[in-house]
């Protein structure tokens, strides 16, 4: 007996399904074969590119059933193209990709995501690790011993995951600036559906893409993908740009949709330009997050595009236990409501079109967020995850404050 469905209803195995090749599957970021039983989450993809996911429920001993059922659920429930259909990649020239990957105190996490960043069908220029304030020599070790040559390696003193893509991206020679989180497994054509996106529309200045489940093993990694969508963001390539003459004004300020810093790249130029990483938002700032979104906002003010490119897929291993969630809910409300303070300082012209926009959108928000919760279906999920988040929303401006205070006191005492 096999059910199945599109989205996970709790843990689960992950595993990737070619429908060209239906008779094997394969472990996220395409590392090996797998053969597993029980519950399956699947990430479907035809010609090379992604569908969408298809769940599946099979009995031990019997991965060929599985795989079958997996495959009809692929036809059932995903738009699934004929071979005519296939997505060409964009011809011409694919700017050259610089990799900047932040850490700290993580050198295990960091040397699978290097593992997999090597096995890119498209080669980085060049790979960037930036040592963010580290308590010992571990990260240094790790590119010195094992990636001698083929890794830049850069130590950023000050804390702050906004400092450290700054060092990195100030030192990327590459065309584009890549960024990922140390605890990614990348897949094999990431860095090149990035780069394609880029090369198919000059006026693109930014592209994300999914961040899927590297593992479903706890009713924690389940909820995560639950309560707000997760981290992907669909398959379907999407763009966003002022220029195109969007009837939503508050458009500036829903950069939350457009993807996460886990895995985003930028024209390396036009983000220098543009200033940066706001070094007062941020992990390892009072405000916790929030420099992907600040990013994310100066490139569509800028004037450029941003675009998501479904086929850029990294996998990400998410907290384990439901404490790290109800933290990781707090906290990204406390990044997002500093990157809202952060704008609005940036871009004073905008304040009055957030006031006049803010209590219909928060209408929005927090009805969706009520759904969110009440379709957790993960035993023992924290309740009033969303009035975890909206604290963190409301305290998101006073940390905000607080960061840009800190800063101003070190640059004054700098001076000295």
């Amino acid at each position: 007996m096999f059910t199945v469905d599109c989205r996970p209803a709790g843990t689960a195995q992950v595993v990737e399904l070619d429908l060209d090749h239906p008779d094997v599957l394969h472990t996220p970021g395409h590392e090996r074969r797998t053969a597993p039983d029980g519950r399956v989450l699947a990430l479907v993809r035809q010609h090379g590119h992604p569908l969408g996911l298809v769940e599946a429920t099979g009995a031990a001993g019997d991965p060929v059933g599985l795989r079958r059922a997996l495959v009809e659920a692929a036809y059932q429930r995903l738009c699934v193209p004929g071979l005519a259909d296939a997505r060409p990649r964009p011809y011409g020239h694919r700017p050259t990709a610089s990799v900047v990957i932040a850490t700290r105190n993580r050198p295990g996490p960091l040397e699978r995501c290097l593992k997999s960043l090597f096995r890119q069908e498209h080669r980085p220029a060049e790979v960037i690790v930036v040592d963010n304030a580290p308590s010992d020599d571990a990260t240094e070790r790790l590119v010195r011993d094992t990636y001698p040559g083929r890794v830049r390696y850069l130590r950023e003193p000050v804390a702050g995951l906004a400092r450290a893509r700054n060092a990195g991206l100030a030192a990327a020679r590459g065309e584009i600036c890549a960024f990922a989180d140390d605890d990614l497994v990348l897949d094999p054509g990431w860095l090149g559906a990035l780069a394609d996106a880029f090369a198919a529309d000059r006026r693109v200045g930014c592209v994300t893409g999914p961040v899927l489940p590297v593992e479903l093993a706890t009713d924690a990694q389940a909820a995560v993908e639950q309560y707000g969508g997760g981290y992907a963001k669909g398959f379907t390539a999407r763009h966003w740009s002022l220029a195109d003459g969007s009837d939503d004004p508050l458009l500036p300020f829903k950069v939350c949709t457009f993807g996460t810093g886990a895995n985003m790249a930028f024209h390396t130029r036009s983000l220098r330009r543009l200033g940066g990483f706001d070094e007062a938002t941020g992990a390892g700032t009072p405000t916790r997050g929030g420099e992907d979104m600040m990013a994310f906002f100066r490139v569509l003010v800028g004037g450029h595009t941003v675009a998501y490119q479904p086929d850029a897929i990294v996998w990400h291993r998410h907290h384990r236990t439901m404490e790290a969630l109800t933290t990781q809910v707090f906290n990204y409300g406390v990044g997002f409501g500093a990157f809202l303070a952060a704008a609005v300082r940036t871009e004073p012209r905008l304040l009055a079109v957030l006031l006049r926009g803010l209590p219909r959108a928060s209408r929005q928000w927090w009805a969706g967020r009520v759904r969110d919760q009440a379709a957790l279906t993960a035993p023992g999920t924290p309740r009033h995850l969303n009035r975890r988040e909206l604290a963190g929303l409301l305290y998101g401006p006073f940390t905000y404050a607080v960061s840009v205070r800190r800063q101003d006191r070190s640059a004054e005492g700098g001076h000295r």
